[in-house]
């Protein structure tokens, strides 16, 4: 199933989005024009839009609100990259050059503050104080989880809860505030409302595990990254969680996590990514893609519901 596919429900009004982050792009000041230009042109796979306008879809559909709202949550991931970017000294994003390794972390910090701040005017203009509060949560959760997060690098007592606590703060939180903004300003029912934020949520998880999953398994050209890239941050995701819990005291793991050395690298990513270890996180993705559908149960079983569950298995199965 192609993504194509999967919003074609919503394929004009995404469209609509689109411009609209094109829009963004084209301010007066031309050394900014660049910088946006530089992020909003490499495009996506726009899930977080396509999420708030699939799920408006369910009961009163309001292009006019929902757009803005579905361009605002984009906005906000694009921004969120920018500043995990400079952070982490990624040096690439999506197969191109990060913003901070053209133009420095100063710039690139206050480009993504830009973008926070254009999310931000996007999401008020739908005018409902519950989705502008939504809005506003979902990036003081996404900051908080980054903060706990920061503290946590080479951790070799990291557990699977704070892991899990991590990602579903930086990632699965918007994935969820972006399908409950659609169903509050479709007018939904709240037991629909409280639905859709479970499945945006489980939805999230299994989307980040998979992420984390590629960063061993996948092909640099694929992925857009380096592989290990966030290995050689010091950042443990779930396969190197899982490898520790199996091999605690294994020496040139040990060693590289706690040095955050460059050396040897390679071989820890080849030791974790062992069909044991990648097996095992798959499984893992499937418990929260079952959750995810199971949350689809109570709305109506029309084509939006099965757009949405093909979501789920696109997330689960995608290879980039």
């Amino acid at each position: 199933m192609r993504l194509e596919d999967i919003y074609a429900p919503v394929k004009e009004d995404l469209a609509e989005v689109e411009r609209n982050l094109i829009d963004t792009a084209g301010v007066d000041t031309p050394f900014l024009a660049q910088l946006l230009k530089h992020i909003l042109g490499n495009e996506g796979k726009r899930i977080r839009p396509a999420l708030t306008l699939l799920a408006g879809k369910f009961y009163d559909y309001e292009p006019r609100l929902l757009i803005p709202v579905a361009t605002g949550m984009e906005l906000l991931h694009t921004a969120t990259l920018v500043h995990d970017d400079t952070l982490d000294n990624s040096v690439s994003r999506r197969g191109r050059p990060t913003i901070s390794s053209l133009w420095g972390g100063k710039r690139a910090i206050l480009v993504g503050d830009y973008l926070f701040a254009k999310a931000a005017a996007f999401v008020a203009n739908a005018e409902n104080m519950r989705v502008i509060k939504l809005f506003a949560q979902a990036l003081v959760t996404i900051s908080d989880g980054e903060l706990q997060h920061s503290a946590a690098d080479f951790n070799l007592r990291q557990r699977r809860e704070h892991y899990y606590h991590w990602i579903g703060a930086k990632t699965a939180c918007l994935f969820s505030a972006a399908a409950e903004a659609g169903a509050i300003l479709s007018r939904a029912p709240e037991a629909s409302i409280s639905a859709l934020r479970n499945y945006g949520y489980n939805l999230g998880m299994v989307f980040q595990l998979v992420d984390d999953i590629l960063d061993f398994t996948g092909e640099e050209a694929e992925i857009g990254k380096p592989v290990g890239a966030d290995l050689s941050q010091g950042i443990l995701t779930l396969p190197a969680i899982l490898f520790l819990e199996r091999y605690p005291y294994m020496r040139i793991v040990v060693g590289i996590l706690g040095k955050k050395a460059a050396e040897g690298l390679k071989q820890v990513i080849e030791r974790i990514r062992q069909p044991a270890i990648i097996d095992e996180c798959f499984d893992i993705a499937s418990s929260f893609c079952t959750k995810a559908v199971a949350a689809l149960e109570i709305l109506p079983n029309n084509n939006i519901r099965q757009a949405l569950s093909n979501l789920v298995d696109y997330c689960l199965r995608r290879q980039k």
